[in-house]
């Protein structure tokens, strides 16, 4: 048994389950990054959360995983140009933390696929391309995302 402090369901909103995002373009921006270990410790990964911005599933979020440190070679490969793409799509050409990434306007590019481990549908990112390429935001919504004066303003 667990003591639950008086906990009162009529004070809070319950907690929403979502389905994946349709495929397609959405405009979002970075708003957290962490390096995380493998499962298996032999390498680290850059997670990139995003946040839509606009449209009918703004708010919503998606991740990206950089495999930046691996033994295989090609997967590091893959994760450096995925990166550099997304560098290249917010203007940062050579960011010395992966904060300067953040909230900044970029078009993600989502698909979905099955997990292997339940076969339900879960979003994944498939690239990125540059604010304008195939979707669009008033600047005042993506300040409002941003919290505030939107980084190509400043």
């Amino acid at each position: 048994m667990a003591n639950l402090n008086g906990f009162n369901a009529n004070e809070i909103d319950p907690r929403v389950a979502f389905e994946p995002l349709p495929a397609g373009d959405y405009l979002g921006i970075v708003v957290a990054t962490e390096m995380k270990p493998t499962k298996n410790g032999s390498g680290e990964y850059l997670q990139l959360e995003f946040e839509i911005i606009d449209g009918p599933y703004k708010g919503r979020k998606v991740w990206d995983r950089l495999m930046l440190k691996h033994t295989n070679s090609q997967t590091v490969t893959i994760a450096r140009s995925t990166l550099s793409a997304l560098c290249r799509a917010v203007g940062v050409m050579q960011p010395k933390d992966s904060v300067e990434l953040h909230n900044l306007p970029v078009t993600v590019k989502v698909a979905c696929k099955k997990r292997d481990d339940t076969g339900e549908l879960t979003n994944v990112v498939k690239g990125y391309k540059k604010r304008g390429d195939g979707a669009s935001v008033l600047p005042q919504a993506a300040a409002a995302a941003a919290g505030g004066t939107p980084p190509w303003k400043r």
